[in-house]
């Protein structure tokens, strides 16, 4: 593809939101790199992919348009998380991306679902490749239901650039968790950005400039006072805090506080509040509050608890 100095090569970019999500947190919670993906920062690493892909100047790629689709909670379902939720928003406005958001419904066992938001996104970006003639829509998601959106934006004369993540780790339950990208919408697009292999595998600057600290979006810090580890807000003043040691440490990222009448409490690396989780061993005095964790009770026929916020006692 041959661009006079004058040409610029146009650059759609369109988000599943609840992928993304899960991405950002896989890199905050569970990878070594804690510390959530910059949404600026993946920009310019598409725009340098693109460069690199069709021999071009990176100032001539430039992103035109951008566009964020995700399931929403209600207000009162989200809590405390509302000021996470309206921190990120904010960055998403500051970067030009048009957010797009319906309700989550309720399904069986009360669990909420996203419904009909990758027909919206779909949707939304095949008429806005007719209209604003994308060069390259980048494509960040993983799902095998955007193969007939990537093949209708192929008969438009778009290509599309897939950016997507393969990784598995142990959720706070001790489970595996799996996300693998579809092998059918690999085959599909033009140009399959497998990110997980590039961010092991490669240290150039775009790359660094993935990541950056999180300010404000971390679970423990919306909750707790991250300098003396005590709760705060109105979180605290209904929870009852209680005194044990540690029973066990599980290097995945998880552990037990001894407790011999409800069968030991759960507890996960990011609910710590003074200490590193690799600085912990078996003995060690912890203050903590605990709430019921519904899924190993119905799964074990019996109340199981998991820690909130976890303070080591010097």
């Amino acid at each position: 593809m041959e661009k006079n100095l004058l040409d610029i090569l146009r650059i759609g970019i369109f988000y599943d939101g609840y992928y993304f999500y899960k991405v950002s947190n896989y890199y905050k919670y569970e990878h070594e790199k804690k510390a959530r993906i910059s949404i600026s920062g993946l920009h310019e690493f598409i725009r340098s992919e693109v460069a690199v892909m069709t021999c071009t100047d990176i100032r001539q790629c430039q992103i035109i348009d951008a566009h964020y689709f995700k399931g929403r909670s209600s207000a009162k379902d989200l809590g405390e998380k509302v000021q996470s939720e309206r921190i990120f928003e904010d960055i998403l406005m500051r970067e030009n991306i048009v957010s797009h958001y319906l309700p989550l419904r309720y399904g069986e066992n009360n669990i909420a679902q996203e419904k009909g938001i990758d027909v919206w996104l779909a949707l939304e970006a095949y008429e806005l490749a007719i209209y604003k003639h994308f060069d390259i829509l980048a494509l960040v998601a993983g799902d095998g239901d955007y193969v007939p959106l990537v093949r209708k934006l192929h008969t438009l004369g778009a290509q599309v650039m897939l950016i997507c993540w393969d990784f598995a780790y142990h959720n706070e339950n001790g489970d595996m968790v799996e996300t693998k990208t579809s092998r059918q919408l690999l085959d599909e697009v033009f140009c399959p950005v497998q990110m997980y292999q590039r961010i092991e595998q490669n240290n150039s600057d775009y790359i660094k400039k993935l990541f950056v600290p999180d300010r404000g979006l971390d679970k423990p810090q919306s909750l707790f006072n991250s300098k003396n580890g005590n709760i705060s807000g109105s979180y605290a003043e209904d929870a009852q805090e209680y005194e044990s040691s540690i029973f066990s440490i599980n290097k995945n990222g998880f552990g037990f506080i001894k407790n011999e009448e409800i069968n030991n409490i759960f507890f996960h690396y990011s609910t710590i509040t003074n200490k590193d989780f690799s600085e912990l061993q078996p003995g060690m005095k912890v203050k903590y509050t605990q709430e019921e964790d519904t899924e190993r009770s119905k799964r074990e026929g019996a109340p199981r608890y998991r820690a909130c916020a976890v303070s080591i006692i010097e």
